[in-house]
């Protein structure tokens, strides 16, 4: 009886683990740039004295999917959205460097340009980019950033910065709570001329909803399924003492 309903609860557990990263997703779908979390159940033995054969079903979270989401044209000038492989150099809350998808930009009160979440846009010496004061402002496809100074003729266009592209090997980059990704043992990835940004477009997210739904469905019927294992477990239980009391 124990068995049976360590089993069941533990598979409930794990069960509602894989909805809460099923969930995240769905509650991204229109987060720009985002990319989805990815899990899978596996079969781990349990440790300890008991039978061997024993196996619990546990959820891994197996890394991020980078495929490229839908690319939308804004034409709003700050918006940028990377073609094919790339990520933009961001710093991080914690002042490290980390990369994001998310090229909804804007100029901070101080000058400094971050994306819509607030982080800080690196540029490729490494530190912030700012932005002066501008009449007119252009981002081309390497990244650099032209602008015509505030109160001057088109004929003063003049490159301020270039934001840091980066392309390094996704196997080699991991994800933080803020939904940031970063390379492992806090590597720096070097910035690639070959990565190429579109002005004035956006990438969604790229979280399938029609197979999230799908999986919240099934996952919510897994989870009841093992809910009514313990229930069936606890009345196995009683009507054993019943009988123990007859007895």
């Amino acid at each position: 009886m124990d068995e049976m309903l360590y089993l069941a609860m533990t598979g409930a557990k794990q069960t509602e683990f894989a909805q809460s990263i099923n969930s995240n997703n769905l509650a991204n779908v229109s987060t720009t740039g985002f990319r989805a979390d990815l899990h899978s159940f596996s079969s781990v033995p349990i440790d300890g004295p008991g039978v061997e054969t024993r196996i619990n079903a546990v959820v891994d979270s197996y890394g991020t999917d980078f495929s490229q989401g839908p690319i939308a044209t804004t034409g709003r000038k700050l918006d940028i959205a990377l073609q094919g492989a790339g990520f933009i150099a961001v710093q991080a809350p914690d002042g490290t460097e980390a990369y994001t998808r998310a090229g909804d930009l804007r100029v901070e009160a101080g000058g400094l340009l971050s994306t819509g979440a607030g982080h800080l846009v690196l540029g490729d010496g490494g530190g912030p980019v700012a932005i002066p004061p501008n009449a007119s402002l252009l981002i081309g496809s390497d990244g650099t950033i032209s602008i015509q100074p505030l109160g001057q003729g088109p004929e003063t266009i003049s490159q301020v910065d270039r934001i840091k592209l980066v392309n390094p090997d996704v196997a080699q980059l991991q994800k933080g709570s803020d939904g940031l990704l970063r390379m492992a043992d806090e590597q720096i990835a070097d910035a690639d001329a070959s990565v190429s940004l579109i002005s004035g477009a956006l990438e969604q997210s790229n979280v399938n909803v029609a197979k999230t739904l799908v999986n919240m469905i099934e996952l919510a019927r897994q989870y009841e399924m093992q809910v009514n294992v313990i229930k069936t477990s606890e009345e196995n239980a009683d009507a054993a003492a019943q009988l123990m009391s007859l007895g």
